[in-house]
């Protein structure tokens, strides 16, 4: 079994998605997450994962650029090496084309 943070766990019959780097399409098929979190009117994402270099950054730019507020743990995320997450933490925070917000779990809240 592998480790997570609870407070981030799937509960009950929420989705899961499973796709590749980009969580919104796998291949050329639609996931169904967009329009998942749409019909139940959520505007936020916090991806988390252990591929920061692609499933956090890949998902955290292709939600941004589909109109989502993107908030990522910097310590919910974890590559290979520290540079793969100081890469995708500076990625995420320079691009004039889509917003990205940086925190850590303990700065979220839940309501």
């Amino acid at each position: 079994m592998s480790d997570y943070v609870p407070a981030l766990a799937a509960k009950g019959n929420e989705p899961v998605v499973t796709a590749f780097v980009d969580k919104f399409m796998l291949g050329d098929k639609d996931t169904g997450l967009q329009k998942i979190l749409k019909d139940k009117g959520i505007t936020t994402l916090v991806p988390v994962g252990v591929a920061s270099h692609n499933g956090v950054l890949f998902t955290s730019v292709m939600a941004s650029l589909r109109g989502f507020n993107v908030v990522v743990p910097v310590d919910g995320m974890a590559g290979n090496n520290a540079y793969e997450d100081q890469a995708t933490a500076y990625i995420l925070t320079s691009s004039i084309v889509y917003k990205v917000t940086l925190t850590s779990i303990d700065m979220l809240k839940f309501q």
